[in-house]
């Protein structure tokens, strides 16, 4: 089975490189490795010590910050090498302050974890999440590479699991330990043989829950605000926005930020068109007297999670439709309520806040409007919930906290 997997990861490479001429998603998967390891060869010094954390995406590498800030404290002279899959993860984060270099990873052959870890030669590597490429775990596991998973996440569906994918689980043999999100995980890799796992939960709160020791100011939107509630849509795709539509244009006396998804001009304009009552866009607000529009549009990235500081509520898009639900702990941390959508079975956080009532979902427009007239009306109802929602997150913090103390053993 492995050979066969190393031919398929072979064969998709020549796959993707020809599909980029009709993607340009693929396009970019494909250039983005060219000449990788020419760069990473110009960039690492060998005579400095390195370690590797990989992330899927954007949010596993949210994820990771609080790992990469615990790393830096203890270990100040290493410097960090942070691998993407995606682009998408790639190109939004070329330059972090806790960050040395950032890569694409190779395909996951055999000569491609070989030349890549020949090159880092990490003295410890950090797989976030998941993402677990079998020849680049074989290959650490015959460097003798410390290596960990954080904020792992195991499922009975896994091929670990399956007759079909008994062989991957050689390749886990390279963790020296799992730190996990949940008991389920614990007790399916202890069904496999692994007995070196920490029920350590989800680095993503302690990420979270730092935010409010930042400094979360933004003039703009106290001009915006002034003394009014505040609803923050955060993340809308157009599923979200039409629930929440009626409901914005039949509004008064409470003000709302909405911060898309998708910034593309023809989607603003889309949402501007929709809005029967008086918005203005980010990039637009200069010279305007903000306080007499009760719409402000964020089309812009990176201020999302300051915005949720100023919210009374907030409503988290992705779960309307079938594109995902997005973060809802960012909110949750300053302590208020959250409404999201109805598709949101595979968030468990989402399940366990909406069983403690720090969260509302909610299926159609009616019911949207509903719970918001029940926030605006019912302050006691409101600052309950939040408080549920901030309590939430100070009760789950802790997972990078074990991995520090698992390292300083």
């Amino acid at each position: 089975m492995q050979g066969i997997y190393n031919v398929l990861v072979k064969l998709s490479g020549v796959f993707l490189k020809s599909a980029g001429n009709f993607s340009p998603k693929l396009k970019e998967f494909t250039k983005g490795r060219e000449g990788l390891f020419s760069k990473l060869e110009k960039d690492i010094d060998p005579s400095r010590n390195h370690f590797w954390i990989h992330a899927a995406s954007l949010g596993e590498f949210e994820m990771a910050v609080p790992v990469l800030k615990m790393l830096k404290k203890n270990y100040p002279d290493v410097k960090t090498v942070v691998s993407f899959f995606s682009p998408s993860g790639f190109k939004n984060k070329q330059f972090h302050p806790l960050v040395d270099h950032f890569t694409y990873l190779p395909l996951d052959t055999q000569k491609n974890a070989e030349n890549f870890l020949k090159i880092i030669q990490p003295k410890m590597a950090f797989f976030i999440k998941y993402d677990f490429w079998p020849n680049f775990l074989n290959e650490l596991k015959k460097n003798n590479t410390r290596t960990f998973l954080v904020s792992g996440v195991f499922r009975k569906d896994q091929a670990f699991f399956k007759i079909y994918g008994k062989w991957m689980i050689q390749p886990l043999k390279a963790f020296e330990h799992f730190f996990v999100q949940n008991k389920e995980s614990v007790k399916l890799l202890d069904a496999i043989g692994f007995k070196n796992s920490t029920l350590s939960g989800d680095t993503r709160f302690d990420r979270v829950a730092a935010q409010i020791e930042a400094d979360n100011g933004i003039d703009f939107i106290e001009e915006f605000k002034q003394d009014k509630l505040l609803l923050v849509c955060g993340s809308t795709w157009p599923e979200d926005e039409k629930l929440i539509m009626n409901y914005l244009n039949n509004s008064k006396n409470i003000k709302f930020i909405i911060a898309p998804h998708e910034i593309k001009e023809e989607k603003i304009q889309k949402l501007t068109n929709e809005l029967k009552i008086p918005s203005v866009k980010y990039s637009e607000k200069e010279g305007k007297d903000l306080e007499e529009f009760p719409v402000l549009i964020l089309d812009t990235i990176g201020l999302l999670g300051r915005a949720y500081s100023y919210a009374d509520m907030a409503y988290v898009g992705g779960a309307a439709g079938n594109t995902g639900l997005h973060n809802i702990l960012e909110p949750a941390t300053f302590g208020i309520p959250i409404i999201i959508g109805e598709n949101y079975s595979r968030f468990p956080e989402a399940e366990r806040l909406r069983q403690l009532a720090g969260l509302f979902s909610v299926k159609t427009s009616e019911e949207f409007s509903a719970i918001m007239k029940k926030f605006s009306t019912n302050s006691e109802f409101r600052k309950k919930s939040g408080m549920i929602a901030g309590h939430f997150i100070n009760s789950n913090t802790g997972a990078t906290r074990s991995l520090e103390e698992y390292l300083k053993k």
